[in-house]
């Protein structure tokens, strides 16, 4: 089964006393001690944010590593990729993000790995990075549709309660056509996709809400409410 998770924001990087998502993650792999890999190519490799990544997940029952593409681990990414059971993209440059990943074929094996059953996870830009279209503050002082790896269909958009900006911005692209419909994710939420269908919506707020949407003689959205997992055993 084709797994990916996709954060509107949180975890580690956003909620370090609130480990309710990056545990629900974990989870998911159904390994004893999964093989986590961070990849923080959209931030440039941040020493802070893997420094963060790493003083979360050394602390739980996983392996974790992260891939470096201004200083690699080896020469075969593909295999290095491949051996994982958890790969999960940072927050940052999806604009930079996509294009070393193509430049370095990463876009190729981790297609490979998530048809393998590799589980794929992300925030923010290593969320919006897995679906067709999203929008991105990339090219400056404002945000502008982007175009994606689509492995998911239609389009995302994390932080839509978190950052002012986002929620009229994605509306106003979807309703132009300039993107596709999609999901919207409040900070706190993260959608669990099987394949191309949503199986589960979690958050770590207990207000936190996703949302589909579209354009349909002006523009809906529908409110998907997750399972908060303070309530959970998950």
């Amino acid at each position: 089964m084709r797994q990916i998770i996709a954060l509107g924001g949180g975890g580690f990087s956003m909620e370090s006393e609130n480990p309710l998502l990056d545990t629900y993650i974990l989870n998911q792999s159904k390994k004893e001690n999964p093989k986590i890999c961070f990849i923080p190519t959209a931030s440039g490799d941040s020493e802070d944010y893997i420094s963060r990544f790493c003083s979360f997940f050394t602390k739980q029952q996983c392996l974790p590593s992260h891939l470096s593409l201004f200083r690699p681990p080896t020469r075969d990414l593909e295999d290095f990729i491949l051996e994982k059971d958890i790969i999960y993209v940072g927050g940052g440059s999806t604009k930079n993000l996509l294009a070393l990943w193509k430049e370095w074929g990463l876009d190729s094996f981790l297609k490979k790995a998530w048809d393998q059953g590799v589980l794929l996870a992300g925030i923010s830009a290593g969320s919006l990075c897995w679906f067709e279209d999203g929008i991105t503050d990339s090219f400056g002082d404002r945000l502008e549709p982007i175009k994606c790896l689509g492995f998911l269909k239609g389009s995302n958009c994390p932080h839509y309660d978190g950052e002012a900006e986002r929620r009229p911005a994605y509306q106003k692209f979807i309703k132009a056509k300039q993107i596709l419909p999609g999901i919207a994710a409040d900070d706190g939420v993260a959608i669990h996709y099987m394949d191309q269908d949503i199986s589960k919506i979690v958050s770590s707020r207990p207000n936190a809400k996703a949302y589909k949407v579209y354009f349909d003689n002006g523009i809906r959205e529908d409110i998907l409410h997750p399972e908060f997992l303070g309530n959970s055993s998950q």
